[in-house]
């Protein structure tokens, strides 16, 4: 994709790799559009991000989604980047009386959203890429948080076959593909060993530019090629580290 000259919609733009992706497109000469829940958020990267356009929704309900859809047709009909990058992480277990509840949270934010989202902006003549942020745990999942591990697995096996689906429409559509980040997703603290979301952004950018349309950083460039040689004892080290170690 091209890096400058974009009108961008991000989701979930208001904290985290969102807000940090607004701020690189912002400085890169695009025009950034941010959505979330969260008014606050959005106020705040607002005053840090100069031209920064803000929309309040809830991604979680069809309506919301429409509601930006028609939103976006409206006031900026320019927009030709979608950017599903708005994502809730629960760490739970199945026998938690709230499970249900906080799972069907995470399937409404993190596979709903981006596939209704996908289909309503693919109706808007200006589009041009959509960029889907999975992750490393769509590949071996941490079983504290199974079911977002999940729905990362849906989002990289939707993002190949969008792929496929857009190739005649001209439309590119690209993954990002994070390991565990310094940010606040899951809650505050749960991050803090994991290294800062900018040198993750630098890779993208750097990746971008050369045309990929899987971007790595770190050991998800490893998972995204590899099989279950690699995957097995990876996994046995993040969800029994103390067997790893012997």
């Amino acid at each position: 994709m091209q890096l400058t000259g974009n009108t961008i919609l991000i989701t979930g733009g208001g904290s985290g790799i969102g807000a940090s992706l607004a701020e690189r497109f912002a400085n890169e000469g695009n025009k950034v559009i941010i959505c979330g829940r969260r008014e606050n958020a959005l106020a705040e990267a607002a005053r840090r991000i100069p031209g920064l356009v803000t929309h309040a929704v809830d991604l979680a309900e069809r309506a919301g989604r429409e509601e930006l859809s028609r939103w976006i047709r409206e006031q900026h009909p320019e927009t030709n980047v979608l950017i599903n990058n708005a994502g809730v992480q629960n760490w739970m277990d199945i026998s938690d009386d709230d499970f249900a509840e906080r799972a069907d949270q995470e399937l409404a934010i993190n596979v709903q959203a981006p596939v209704h989202l996908s289909h309503l902006m693919l109706k808007h003549p200006a589009l041009t890429t959509i960029i889907n942020v999975s992750s490393g745990l769509a590949f071996v999942p941490l079983v504290r948080v199974p079911v977002y591990c999940a729905t990362k697995a849906f989002l990289h096996s939707f993002t190949l076959s969008l792929r496929e689906l857009c190739r005649a429409r001209n439309v590119e559509v690209i993954e990002l593909i994070p390991p565990a980040l310094n940010t606040d997703l899951g809650g505050k603290g749960l991050h803090d060993f994991a290294p800062p979301v900018a040198g993750f952004i630098d890779a993208v950018f750097e990746q971008l530019a050369q045309g990929k349309l899987a971007a790595t950083y770190g050991f998800t460039e490893a998972m995204n090629n590899a099989g279950q040689e690699v995957f097995a004892p990876i996994f046995q080290r993040m969800n029994h580290p103390q067997d790893a170690k012997r």
